[in-house]
């Protein structure tokens, strides 16, 4: 007897349970029967237009003519000379070991109504002013404002001459 009844239990509570399904799924076919689902349109893809190579007007870079130029570039003669040069007989300041992306402006000041700009190199601070030369590319500073300082850097391009870039220190607030 104890067997049967053990046997009747886990059906008489299946069967209880199926009504509680019924009425949910009753409830989710009704609120369902009205939605929608919604695919917003994709817009037309950019018509792609091919470049054409017209090798006669460009420089071949694989040319060996290309090679021995630059070569003689480096070469210290009449080419170079009428272009910008660094002034590598100057003695080094302090914050031209310094990578300029290592630098950071912390503050500007003004005294006696000359402008400086405070800058921050590893754990430093440095006083500069327009006319010190900052950053590894023979980078002089030119303008210091509150919020930056301008530098003019001299880079070498790939025929080995020498060209001018701008670069800006923006003032940046002290991480704590």
């Amino acid at each position: 007897m104890i067997k049967r009844a053990l046997f009747l239990v886990p059906l008489l509570i299946a069967g209880c349970g199926e009504s509680e399904n019924e009425d949910i799924k009753k409830w989710m076919a009704e609120t369902s029967k009205d939605m929608r689902g919604k695919v917003e349109k994709i817009n037309e893809p950019k018509k792609f237009e091919p470049f054409k190579y017209d090798s006669d007007k460009l420089v071949d870079p694989f040319n060996a003519t290309k090679v021995t130029a630059i070569t003689d570039a480096r070469q210290p003669g009449p080419k170079n000379a009428g272009g910008p040069r660094p002034d590598l007989s100057r003695p080094k300041e302090v914050l031209e070991a310094f990578s300029i992306e290592n630098l950071r402006m912390v503050g500007a000041m003004q005294q006696k109504g000359v402008s400086y700009a405070i800058i921050k190199a590893d754990a430093n601070l440095h006083r500069v002013k327009v006319g010190n030369y900052i950053g590894q590319n023979y980078g002089k500073i030119t303008k210091i404002t509150e919020t930056e300082v301008m530098v003019q850097e001299m880079i070498e391009d790939g025929s080995g001459e020498y060209v001018y870039r701008d670069s800006t220190l923006v003032l940046q607030e002290e991480k704590k």
